[in-house]
């Protein structure tokens, strides 16, 4: 029954992460955490939920250094991470840390 749930949940996480909006606060909440490997896991996750071969024919980048970049142990550049996030219609800024 596990695997279900596991399958339902990660569905129902990709249909939300569709909406631009809710990969935002997704991404930034795992931003917050300052862990590099769960922001990679949550931007896995919105590539998903956009599709794999759509963000890599809008970033010119091919699906295989999609997955590797996205990887626990990615270290993807940062034009790399600004494409996908332009792709999928989000947008990176600065902020004040107070």
């Amino acid at each position: 029954m596990t695997g279900k749930l596991t399958k339902d949940h990660q569905k129902s996480l990709l249909e939300t992460l569709k909406d631009p909006k809710e990969a935002a606060a997704y991404l930034n909440a795992a931003l917050e955490e300052g862990d590099n490997e769960l922001f990679l896991l949550a931007m896995k996750n919105v590539v998903k939920a956009s599709g794999v071969s759509n963000i890599a024919r809008k970033t010119n980048l091919n699906r295989e250094n999609l997955y590797k970049m996205l990887s626990e142990k990615g270290n993807p550049e940062f034009s790399s991470l600004w494409a996908i996030l332009n792709s999928v219609g989000l947008k990176m800024f600065i902020d004040t840390a107070s």
